[in-house]
């Protein structure tokens, strides 16, 4: 049927393939898109593989800027500048609580320009950062390189990857997500491995140059093969499209309702506690009886339950309520915390890495699939941008707490057993949230 017979005022003619409609005809356009998108589900097959081993690639490319990518750096910088663990410390932190403020702006960002064209532009970002990286020969140089890199490595491509998927791919979404997200996680565990021997055969300004070169080689080109995330705007003889914006929450609206919170304290829970274990393990595992390649060893079972529980998650989240994933996330991160006295070489150091590692894979494989069922895709972009800038914020809080757990307590067990608390208040606050509604009046295409 053509546009003509579907609108046939003849005051309102068509332009390109979308009608221009007035106010009043809003509703039943978005209901006849409705329809015809459950006809055309989104991209599947190759397409469909392509874009999730894209999404994929990405994310294992935010190793940069990432703890794991970055603490292989960590001593060499110490010894080259000049400075001693506390004042590194806290530039990391004052460069990752900076970096969380760009985000949201990054989230509409995306929404705008569409996810694709971003990565471009944050995959050249993230390569000049590197090469100014190079350069640093003083602390404050250095905070400002930590700033970019969380900023861009960690924060805007991880969001961009995401965001670029949950977009894209509408058929069995959240096993797309499931699986991208795997490979990321995947890409940051190998990463500290390949970059500390990189630093060891050449040195610390060499190893940032091929970090550099390399997700030049490999986002750029990557990026620009993808399909566009971004509606037309013009016909090809250059008549004007008018769009109606896809059906969804805006970004005010989702922070209104108790659903975003919960899982956004659970990624806020995920990242302080594991971010702070892992910045000390060695120091909290040592202490614990276990020798220095022992508790290095402890990110293997971490990376292997971390897969598992994101595929899996990923696999089946589209057909239960997210809210499993945040709950076995939790669980599984109390669990971690209230080991940690018993932990000792052999099953009890693995079963603790284990925890440590569900809890990770488990809210990862839930967490962007949720925010699209529950808020859609209208602004998923700008409502991950705000959820992104709270987790992000939480890495910068979690070496500073045990650190000072540490001193005020004389062992790592006291903040690990309080810290137990908070994944409990989380599993308290996903309970007592609603399913934010999906009427229309709720969902008022172009409402802010």
């Amino acid at each position: 049927m053509s546009n003509r017979e579907e609108y046939p005022d003849p005051s309102f003619p068509v332009t390109g393939t979308v009608p221009i409609i007035r106010p009043d005809d809003e509703e039943l356009y978005r209901l006849e898109q409705e329809k015809k998108d459950r006809k055309d589900p989104g991209p599947r097959g190759r397409l469909w593989l392509f874009i999730v081993l894209a999404g994929g690639i990405f994310a294992a490319l935010t190793a940069p800027g990432q703890t794991a990518g970055l603490s292989p750096f960590t001593d060499p910088l110490i010894a080259e500048i000049g400075v001693d663990r506390t004042e590194i410390s806290f530039s990391y932190l004052i460069a990752t609580l900076a970096g969380a403020t760009a985000m949201p702006l990054v989230g509409r960002a995306l929404d705008k320009f569409g996810a694709r064209l971003a990565i471009v532009w944050i995959g050249v970002a993230l390569a000049a950062v590197l090469v100014a990286a190079s350069f640093v020969t003083e602390i404050l140089g250095l905070t400002g390189a930590y700033v970019g890199l969380r900023m861009v490595g960690q924060g805007a491509l991880t969001l961009a990857s995401t965001t670029l998927v949950a977009r894209l791919v509408t058929h069995r979404s959240g096993l797309a997500l499931g699986i991208s997200g795997a490979m990321g996680a995947a890409g940051i565990s190998l990463a500290p491995v390949g970059i500390e021997r990189l630093i060891t055969l050449t040195d610390i300004a060499t190893a940032w140059r091929i970090e550099a070169a390399t997700v030049l080689v490999i986002a750029l080109p990557l990026a620009l093969l993808l399909p566009k995330d971004r509606p037309r705007t013009h016909t090809e003889t250059g008549s004007l499209i008018v769009h109606v914006p896809e059906a969804g929450y805006t970004q005010k609206q989702a922070a209104g309702t108790l659903m975003f919170w919960a899982f956004t304290a659970a990624g806020f829970t995920v990242g302080m506690m594991v971010t702070g274990l892992a910045f000390h393990l060695i120091s909290i595992l040592g202490a614990q009886g276990l020798t220095t390649l022992e508790a290095a060893s402890n990110f293997i079972p971490q990376t292997i339950a971390a897969l598992l529980l994101t595929l899996g998650f990923g696999a089946i989240v589209d057909k239960i309520d997210p809210r499993w994933g945040l709950i076995a996330s939790m669980v599984s991160m109390a669990g971690a915390m209230m080991l940690l006295p018993f932990v000792e070489p052999g099953l009890w150091g693995i079963v603790f890495g284990l925890l440590l590692g569900a809890a990770q894979g488990s809210i990862r494989g839930v967490e962007a699939a949720a925010f699209v069922r529950y808020f859609g895709r209208g602004h998923i972009g700008s409502i991950r941008g705000l959820s992104t800038a709270v987790m992000l914020a939480s890495t910068s809080l979690g070496p500073l707490y045990f650190a000072l757990g540490l001193e005020w307590s004389g062992s790592y067990l006291a903040p690990s057993l309080w810290g137990a608390l908070l994944p409990a208040a989380v599993i308290i606050l996903a309970l007592l949230a609603k399913e934010p509604p999906q009427e229309a009046e709720a969902v008022a295409v172009g409402k802010k």
